[in-house]
């Protein structure tokens, strides 16, 4: 599990149930009148069905099932990716590149395994570059995708929290002549808007967010793979390819290289 988004979630739920009972506590408001379910199917029904109306229904999909994704994020190392080229530069220096395809047999990483299989068939260095490279951009379409239903859902939230202000406001003009109906009424209009609120600031604008991230660190691993492979492909000393690599980590990341190269080496 992400450790920040479990944080983020506890936090945000305790900063607003602890609101609420420490109003309660002064007699400010009562814990029923928060809870107000007319409004909470408007607004989350609401934003899902604009979602599901603006995306394709393949996206939103694909969105609800990246929650697990939001909550336990895949593990994205390009340190350790860079120790898997060097290894496989080693092998390829060592014992020529036919060599890789038993070694990247046993690999879970479909891409990279792609890549290497197009190498050991000898295919030229330019359409492997092209093959990998449209790979990879489908790959961050389909990402940026998923993220935008997220995003879909935090812009229309707020506009379905607004029209149940309206709608509450309707009722409570509506029987101005009832003291006893304004008060439901008005309680309505403004609980909409707090939920609209909620769904957009606690759910679908950090999920799109966190999504983006994961997206984006998987662009980068596969980017620093298919730099690699290109390297192998071009016959470049393992140490060059190693150093050449390491340009694309973050300093503090850099010293964590060697222990992946050696990793990759024993392969």
């Amino acid at each position: 599990m992400d450790k920040g988004t479990l944080i983020g979630l506890a936090l945000g739920a305790f900063s607003l149930i602890f609101s609420i009972l420490l109003a309660i506590e002064f007699d400010m408001v009562m814990f029923g009148a928060m809870i107000d379910p007319p409004s909470i199917v408007m607004v989350i029904g609401g934003a899902f069905a604009s979602s599901l109306i603006g995306a394709p229904f393949e996206h939103f999909t694909a969105a609800m099932k990246a929650h697990k994704i939001v909550l336990k994020p895949p593990k994205s190392d390009p340190a350790e990716a860079i120790g898997t080229i060097v290894g496989l530069a080693n092998t390829a220096r060592k014992e020529g590149v036919l060599a890789l395809e038993d070694t990247v047999s046993n690999m879970d990483d479909e891409f990279l395994k792609k890549g290497i299989m197009l190498i050991v068939d000898g295919t030229d260095p330019e359409l492997v570059k092209g093959i990998m490279e449209t790979e990879l951009a489908y790959i961050e379409e389909r990402h940026n995708d998923v993220a935008d239903v997220f995003a879909k859902i935090a812009k229309f939230a707020p506009a379905w929290g607004m029209m149940g202000t309206l709608i509450g406001l309707i009722i409570m003009l509506q029987n101005l002549d009832d003291m006893a109906a304004i008060g439901p009424a008005m309680g309505m209009a403004l609980l909409t808007t707090f939920y609209g609120c909620v769904v957009a600031n606690f759910y679908g604008d950090p999920f799109s967010g966190k999504l983006g991230l994961v997206s984006k660190e998987e662009v980068l691993l596969k980017t620093v793979l298919i730099e690699g492979m290109l390297s192998i492909q071009a016959g470049e000393n393992p140490r060059i390819i190693e150093e050449k690599l390491k340009s694309f980590l973050a300093p503090m990341m850099r010293d964590r290289v060697g222990e992946g190269a050696a990793g990759g080496a024993a392969e």
